[in-house]
């Protein structure tokens, strides 16, 4: 079963971005998703996703395909290009492809195979020629020029 949410109506007591379009475990989809709201996948998808929230990939989830947002947490399984300011991949998710961040936290005992390009490393070596605190986690993936290479 899949839950979709398209609604843009908000109630009062509710935070306009606390809608999410869920696919449960079980589901499969094919084809292409454009999103103003959080995607929690723990099912199977297949094709695009673009959205302009947050994308969360369950420890069930298996996505194949582009994923643009502004971030991603993999507890699941990822084939495929992945372009977002932010990206996660927690403890047993695992990323096959390239990914296109800012910032690119791995766990422990979490899994990527690919490419990754870093994002706007020239505001990251702004802050620290200005002396600002920049998280170690951003630090540990700007190397080789601005690309990491993982295979």
């Amino acid at each position: 079963m899949a839950i979709f949410n398209n609604s843009d109506s908000t109630h009062k007591g509710t935070k306009p971005d606390t809608n999410t379009t869920i696919i449960t475990a079980g589901s499969t989809i094919k084809g292409e998703m454009t999103l103003a709201c959080n995607l929690y996948v723990d099912g199977e998808f297949e094709g695009v996703i673009t959205s302009s929230k947050e994308v969360n990939i369950g420890k069930s989830g298996h996505i194949k395909g582009d994923i643009s947002t502004t971030r991603l947490v993999v507890q699941g399984y990822v084939e495929g290009s992945i372009n977002a300011a932010r990206v996660e991949i927690k403890a047993h998710g695992r990323v096959s492809g390239s990914i296109e961040s800012s910032e690119l936290v791995i766990e422990a005992k979490g899994i990527f195979e690919g490419n990754s390009i870093v994002k706007d490393v020239s505001a990251i070596a702004k802050k620290a020629s200005h002396g600002e605190n920049i998280p170690a986690d951003t630090l540990k993936s700007v190397i080789n020029d601005n690309e990491v290479k993982v295979s």
